[in-house]
């Protein structure tokens, strides 16, 4: 028995079935489902029982759960006390993040950070992926990360914003306002090169809305991107709030509107006194401050 399928369990309980506890707990539902499994297995009990489409709590569920929130409570008060008896003073904070989040990460959380814990000494620690901010995260090497969500079911995710991806392209292009997600069928784009974690999710959206487009350029050099754009060799989907310079592109949105939950992450262990401050000040901040 583990904290983790506790956790799973109790929000199971809450939301009345495992695929809307996954996406409240932003983990992946196959995950969720086993690890529930598993600990019923391992304490031969039958917690939930199929009830419609959803689950319902069984008698000894019911049980089950309310000693898990009280365990749940009294290990976030204890780890509560470390924070409160702990004053930094030297303590180092180790955050991995991706090249396309770490300008929201070094820009504006960290200094903000820094200024209410100038005895905190954070480190960023640089990953390709979220393949790799996992790998990290499991070692030991980091104790927090900066990504896109959902992760794998042994990440706790904290998330605390949704970004608008949208359509970058040059002035020429005619397309309806608001743009249609369909519009993106054909259209020339350009793209990350093939391979990349973030080819693997723009091409992930794309099977979503049923979309082909015509790749222009493929390239992971960011800084060339907007060049391609304004010399009319294709259009750009990116998150809105990373456009610096919009001169001689037009920025649109979709409708429905295209978005990527971002968070905060860490593997199933006791965090240290200085990444549960950061937590902290990262959910408690407005979100315009995360802006770049």
């Amino acid at each position: 028995m583990n904290l983790r399928q506790l956790r799973y369990v109790v929000a199971t309980a809450d939301h009345g079935t495992m695929t809307s506890a996954a996406q409240a707990l932003y983990v992946a539902q196959p995950a969720l489902s086993r690890a529930v499994r598993e600990l019923e297995r391992e304490l031969g009990l039958e917690l939930f029982a199929r009830s419609g489409r959803g689950v319902v709590l069984t008698p000894v569920g019911e049980q089950v759960v309310r000693q898990a929130r009280a365990a749940l409570d009294a290990v976030d008060a204890i780890e509560g006390l470390a924070v409160t008896r702990a004053d930094g003073r030297g303590a180092e904070l180790r955050i991995a993040v991706t090249a396309s989040l770490e300008p929201e990460l070094t820009g504006g959380l960290i200094p903000r950070f820094a200024r209410d814990q100038p005895a905190v000494r954070v480190r960023v620690v640089r990953c390709a992926d979220r393949d790799q901010i996992a790998a990290v995260l499991r070692g030991g090497r980091a104790d927090l990360a900066l990504t896109d969500l959902p992760v794998p079911g042994d990440m706790t995710a904290h998330p605390f914003e949704q970004r608008e991806v949208v359509l970058i392209s040059p002035p020429a292009l005619k397309v309806r306002e608001p743009v249609p997600p369909a519009a993106l069928d054909g259209m020339r784009l350009v793209l990350p090169a093939r391979g990349s974690a973030r080819r693997a999710e723009i091409d992930t959206m794309l099977r979503r809305i049923g979309a082909r487009p015509v790749v222009a350029v493929e390239s992971d050099e960011r800084g060339a991107w907007l060049g391609w754009v304004r010399a009319g060799r294709g259009s750009l989907l990116w998150y809105r709030n990373q456009i610096d310079d919009t001169e001689g592109v037009t920025v649109r949105s979709f409708m429905p509107p295209l978005t990527r939950m971002i968070g905060l992450v860490h593997a199933h262990r006791r965090l240290p006194p200085a990444a549960r401050d950061f937590l902290t000040f990262a959910k408690q901040t407005p979100r315009d401050h995360h802006a770049r």
